[in-house]
């Protein structure tokens, strides 16, 4: 019987040893962060860069960045330059203007670099290796942080994230100031378009390969590639991150990964994720023909529209739960910050039926037991509070770090 129990025995730490590896690689790679910031400003740098890229998916992993810029280079190198350029440009210029340093970390400053850059190099007239492209991208990813922070100025009032509105306002300014004729930076001519799709389309002609196919395409075109094989080199880098992420990503795109992401993940969220998606399908048509006429690109303008759209929504029921911004990271870790937050909540209810929600408070503590009212105002304030700074100029508390039993002082209700 010992006998045949030792092989489980040498298989535990074996298999133990291969999570404890996958951990490393997976999720935003924590200890890897860790690690970069005792290291030279070049190497935390390069870090960056490469979350910049990822965090065009919600991807916050330097190596799924690295992978998605395997995926642009193989599709033009051309583009890939532009598009790393861009991210630099962008990072550094965040840094040099003083904001937040674990943002810029996070690459949440390099993302719409990353687009601005590949995104001109796509619509320029000219072929690849025009070099004095160069000059205008790296003049729009400089103002990229500028643009950020303004928007996100205004966007805070609601929580709300800026997304990728300052490449659509920067790559949709550069194109209506250049246009088809400009002696050195022509862009390409969109004519308005009436129809965006053949005429002899139809459910008949509708092959299953090309349905299958579209999947990864669509994913794909968000880095402005069109084919199959890149894009499944980028849902493979959503993989390593996130599986959540990337089943989502494959449902609809980019607005499909917006239940896991700001909502915790519920069969409620991801019914919202899919009309999310198919909203934003109505929003692609009816923009991309509005915007031909002013010969433009309809860019990321309705991802970005719809995903507002739908964050903006408020509902009584507790499964439709939007995460504040400053808690919001990639969807697994999402659900264990929920877990968290219900076990605390358990742990005071336990505490309230002992006897103790009878007990007077006291001004300067009282007891340790919080009565339903006073639980209830300490979670929503948290929420609301969370990453917010004090009057007097303090770093806020963090919600997780009340949920790990931090002491907080409280006001009782009159």
């Amino acid at each position: 019987m010992d006998n045949r129990n030792q092989p489980s025995h040498e298989e535990a730490p074996a298999r133990s040893f291969l999570l404890r590896a996958f951990g490393l690689f997976s999720g935003d790679m924590r200890m890897c962060g860790e690690w970069v910031k005792r290291q030279p400003f070049a190497i935390q740098l390069l870090d960056s860069v490469f979350r910049g890229v990822a965090q065009v998916m919600f991807v916050n992993n330097p190596l799924s960045g690295l992978l998605i810029t395997t995926s642009v280079f193989l599709q033009n190198p051309w583009w890939a330059l532009n598009g790393l350029l861009g991210t630099l440009v962008s990072t550094v210029s965040a840094i040099i203007l003083g904001q937040n340093r674990e943002a810029v970390s996070a690459g949440l400053y390099g993302y719409n670099g990353t687009l601005v850059g590949i995104l001109m190099a796509v619509f320029s007239a000219k072929e690849s290796w025009y070099w004095w492209l160069l000059l205008p991208n790296v003049f729009m990813s400089m103002v990229c942080p500028v643009v950020t922070k303004a928007l996100s100025t205004v966007a805070s009032k609601w929580d709300l994230p800026v997304f990728t509105l300052p490449f659509n306002i920067l790559v949709c300014l550069h194109m209506a100031a250049t246009g088809a004729n400009h002696p050195y930076f022509p862009e390409v001519d969109i004519k308005p378009n009436n129809h965006l799709h053949a005429h002899n389309d139809s459910i008949e002609s509708l092959k299953i390969t090309q349905l299958l196919l579209s999947v990864p395409v669509g994913v794909s075109q968000v880095y402005g590639c069109n084919s199959p094989w890149k894009g499944g080199l980028i849902l493979l880098a959503l993989l390593l991150s996130s599986p959540t992420i990337c089943f989502h990503a494959m449902l609809g795109s980019a607005a499909g990964m917006l239940s896991g992401v700001f909502y915790v993940l519920t069969w409620q969220t991801h019914l919202l994720a899919l009309m999310c998606a198919l909203f934003c399908a109505y929003m692609t048509s009816a923009i991309s023909k509005l915007m031909s006429v002013f010969a433009l690109p309809a860019c990321t303008w309705p991802f970005c529209l719809s995903t507002l759209i739908f964050l903006l929504i408020s509902s009584e029921i507790p499964a439709i739960c939007r995460l504040p911004l400053s808690v919001v990271s990639y969807p697994e870790e999402n659900r264990h910050y929920q877990r968290q937050l219900k076990t605390s909540e358990k742990a005071q209810h336990s505490q309230q039926s002992g006897g103790q929600e009878e007990a007077p408070l006291k001004e300067n503590g009282g007891k340790k037991g919080l009565c339903a009212l006073c639980r209830d105002c300490l979670l929503c304030s948290a929420f609301k509070n969370s990453g917010n700074k004090s009057r007097d100029g303090k770093g806020g508390c963090n919600i997780r770090v009340i949920i790990r039993g931090a002491p907080m002082s409280f006001r009782r209700a009159d």
